[in-house]
């Protein structure tokens, strides 16, 4: 027998009439959606930039691939000098920001240090300056900054007696740029929740996520609801599975630890003599590294220039024809453009260094051209290299359609996260730890969109509490 409701058509009247009756509270939600619309078209333009930017490298190198020797190092020093210059907050990946914008004991004043529409622009035109030089680099991280900083601003518009917060927002717009970058929205709202939030209310809000899912939204507009490696076909059995996977998601949980250990100590940096070089001499270091980046590429064959998206969907397809080092070299590749400072994140190039640890365990236990072996890889290694591996396999199962795999691709990606925590500490928390220290006291120079010239020595908390460091290091401006 049905109970019988307890809502009166009364009371669902008043309901109604009180919902309609506060106008701000309906101003508010049309300037974050709207907000929602800018910042998925904000990844979307940054998207096309990357692409024509790495256009534009493989078109400068195709006929005289030793040109990169020469370009590669120039641009990189120009990239990191303006940088530092210009927006030393857009340095990096841009996930480390966000985080640390998101830090309680961060002023409002002072997380223009961190996330701002300046900034925004900025990451936007210099990771494409990135792209442009042929780094290992990707355009995931830095959209998320780009996204958090456009959300962010949408706290100027907000009718005055707003509930909405300006954390609240940036989760939002973080969230929302991991979703529109990979055209994964269910991608975006687990990266919000896994790595961004730490407030029930951030991770319940109907409103961020429908801002989240709506900058998705804009994407897929744009590029169509289609897979972005489209879908896999696998013919090896659940049973056939499981010897391999665990061999990939080992290898690859190991490798994504050490990999993440590097990024961090290098970017805090040390006592060594790379590291007081790299300080007294940031753009020579960057050129350094530059060159580094293109002997390896010239090495693989050109393999390792650019984000990786080209070479990971050759090896889902089944065409392996890389370099039989390819992912060690794409390894060094790509912790070498970390380590020089130039704006770009590591979600693409992790997928890339995944499918070839894959792709090489695969051929190591005699399965030739199985695409499975490659998807694990790649939520393997990116799972181990985040450390947040509910958002990996989201992402890899969106990119790949990999419905048929759910069960193997969330095993993989667990265990291999489980084995980097063992090997380092959270990439994305210790370097936003690291990016804390750039806050000033008192914050008589900071404003919300211009970070200060110098960098300053002591840290946000306005309580006298000590600088929080990584490993015993003083950051470097990670």
């Amino acid at each position: 027998m049905n109970e019988p409701s307890n809502a009166s058509p009364a009371s669902v009247a008043d309901s109604v009439r009180e919902e309609l009756s506060d106008w701000r509270r309906w101003a508010a939600r049309a300037v974050v959606l709207g907000f929602a619309v800018l910042a998925g078209l904000s990844v979307v333009l940054l998207t096309r930039l990357s692409e024509w930017a790495l256009s534009g490298f493989f078109r400068i190198t195709e006929s005289h691939p030793g040109w990169a020797l020469v370009w590669t190092p120039l641009v990189t020093a120009a990239v990191v000098w303006l940088t530092r210059r210009w927006a030393p907050g857009a340095a990096g990946s841009g996930i480390p920001q966000v985080l640390a914008a998101l830090d309680q004991n961060v002023p409002p004043q002072q997380r223009g240090l961190f996330v701002s529409l300046r900034l925004s622009v900025a990451k936007l035109l210099l990771t494409t300056g990135s792209l442009l030089a042929g780094l290992s680099t990707g355009r995931e991280g830095p959209s998320v900054q780009v996204a958090a900083g456009v959300m962010h601003h949408a706290r100027r518009w907000l009718p005055r007696g707003s509930q909405i917060s300006e954390r609240s927002l940036m989760v939002a717009g973080g969230a929302a740029g991991v979703g529109a970058a990979f055209n994964t929205p269910l991608g975006g709202v687990m990266f919000a929740i896994e790595q961004l939030s730490r407030k029930p209310e951030d991770r319940s809000s109907g409103l961020l996520i429908a801002a989240i899912v709506l900058s998705g939204l804009i994407a897929v507009s744009i590029y169509g609801d289609k897979a972005y490696f489209g879908e896999i076909q696998t013919s090896a059995s659940p049973a056939a599975l499981w010897w391999p996977g665990l061999c990939i998601a080992l290898a690859t949980g190991l490798a994504g630890g050490v990999f993440s250990r590097l990024v961090v100590q290098s970017l805090v940096g040390g006592h060594d003599r790379l590291s007081r070089w790299r300080e007294r001499r940031p753009v020579a270091f960057a050129a350094a590294c530059g060159l580094a980046v293109a002997v390896i590429g010239v090495v693989s064959g050109g393999a390792t220039f650019g984000s990786g998206y080209a070479t990971t969907h050759t090896l889902l397809t089944g065409q392996d024809d890389t370099h039989a080092l390819y992912a060690p070299l794409r390894f060094l590749a790509t912790w070498l453009s970390a380590w020089s400072g130039a704006p770009g994140g590591v979600f693409a190039p992790s997928l890339a260094i995944g499918a070839g640890i894959g792709s090489d365990v695969a051929q190591w236990l005699g399965h030739l051209r199985e695409p499975a072996f490659i998807a694990l890889g790649m939520v393997g290694f990116l799972a181990a290299a985040t450390q947040a591996p509910i958002t990996a396999f989201i992402i890899v199962m969106e990119m790949v359609e990999g419905h048929a795999l759910v069960l193997s691709l969330m095993a993989c990606a667990m265990v291999a996260s489980a084995v980097s925590r063992l090997v380092s500490a959270p990439m994305y928390a210790a370097l936003a730890q690291a990016q804390l220290q750039r806050c000033s006291q008192p914050a008589n120079d900071c404003s919300a969109d211009r970070p200060p010239e110098t960098t300053p020595s002591r840290p946000c908390p306005p309580d006298g509490t000590p600088p929080q460091t990584v490993g015993d290091h003083r950051p470097l401006s990670p």
